[in-house]
């Protein structure tokens, strides 16, 4: 019966894209209601997955990339309701008035913004009656791992209030990201012509709390290496054309990762 009720759940995910929402009861957070401020109107356009019960249960934060919300995203969200967690689908660019940022330089909104998105909703979610309060993770993909990467720092004594975190394939800057608060797993490819792997390993070598991350480099995956996807195909960004492909042994792998890193610091 409980199988039945989760494959109900995850169905009823998949037909409507996720549910509004709703209002926090935790004092302090920000109300989706509140449209004419832009947090705010971030987190009425997210979408909700939950897995059935009342929990509560852990949750992870779901960060699109530079085109924004699309299958993907919510894909993810519906496999995270299948490992246990609420999911929420967070929503930058569309309540913004944009929607791909991919092939515009400068951004109109970048991943340090977007990591204050980040910030409000998993304040939102630890409001939230069926949510573990202390266990709200993230996952991005690109810009959502850039996002990921600027959302776990401790710059000037701020504590993010997130558990854990998840980058794939971010864009990494060892000027920005090398005081990581939170632990965080990196996933990225060696043949990423768009997000380098170098970047990524100068902001390992310059933590100041390098116990704090894991980073995998799949030798021979490109960009958006977990594609469900097989084809190769080629994205027009901000410098030029960008390869993304799916890797039969990066995307399991990355995966697997992925869930025993949430069990870990999420359901422990």
């Amino acid at each position: 019966m409980k199988r039945l009720l989760l494959l109900l759940a995850v169905l009823a995910g998949c037909a409507g894209e996720g549910e509004p929402l709703p209002a926090a009861s935790q004092a302090g957070t920000v109300a989706p209601q509140q449209a004419d401020d832009p947090v705010a109107a971030v987190l009425a356009k997210s979408r909700l997955y939950r897995p059935p019960g009342e929990g509560p249960f852990p949750a992870v934060l779901v960060l699109h990339g530079c085109g924004g919300v699309g299958g993907h995203h919510h894909g993810w969200a519906r496999r995270l309701v299948e490992w246990g967690y609420v999911a929420l689908v967070v929503d930058s660019f569309g309540p913004r008035g944009h929607g791909s940022v991919c092939a515009l330089n400068p951004q109109p909104t970048t991943a340090e913004t977007r990591a204050g998105d980040a910030w409000a909703a998993a304040r939102h979610l630890a409001g939230l009656s069926f949510v573990r309060a202390d266990r709200v993770g993230a996952i991005g993909f690109s810009h959502g791992g850039s996002t990921v990467m600027n959302a776990v720092q401790g710059r000037g004594g701020n504590r993010p209030p997130l558990a854990a975190a998840v980058a794939f394939y971010p864009g990494c800057n060892e000027r920005w990201h090398a005081q990581v608060a939170v632990p965080t797993v990196i996933l990225i490819g060696e043949q990423d012509d768009w997000t380098p792997a170098e970047r990524c390993r100068r902001v390992v070598a310059a933590l100041k709390r390098p116990e704090l991350v894991s980073m995998t480099v799949y030798p021979n995956a490109y960009h958006g290496f977990d594609r469900d996807r097989p084809e190769v195909v080629y994205v027009r960004g901000s410098r030029g054309d960008h390869r993304l492909e799916r890797d039969p042994v990066a995307a399991p792998d990355a995966l697997a990762k992925t869930r025993a890193f949430f069990d870990r610091m999420l359901k422990s």
